[in-house]
């Protein structure tokens, strides 16, 4: 099951790909729940100029609640499930230390 944190896996090209696709409103909320690690990895993806803008935005928005933040997270994975349906991106699945096989 992949969940929202679990976009620190997808690297930098692909990021650029979500952050493009994606709708910036439901990226600021997704990220107004999002980990210090996951905001600085996707923020990564985005110029100086736009990362700013965006942790502005955030700022700017306030309090929000959980449903709503869970709400965006879960239109930002529809948007990665979609470019890896397409082919444009593919999650790094591990280094199969944490895989099992039966």
């Amino acid at each position: 099951m992949f969940v929202f944190d679990d976009l620190r896996s997808i690297d930098a090209a692909g990021v650029t790909e979500i952050l493009g696709r994606a709708d910036r409103r439901q990226l600021t909320v997704a990220l107004k729940g999002a980990t210090e690690e996951l905001r600085q990895h996707l923020l990564k993806g985005l110029s100086q100029r736009g990362a700013a803008m965006l942790l502005e935005d955030m700022e700017a928005l306030g309090p929000v609640k959980i449903r709503d933040v869970e709400a965006a997270q879960q239109t930002i994975i529809a948007v990665v499930r979609q470019l890896e349906t397409e082919g444009v991106i593919s999650r790094n699945k591990g280094s199969g230390k944490d895989e099992q096989y039966v």
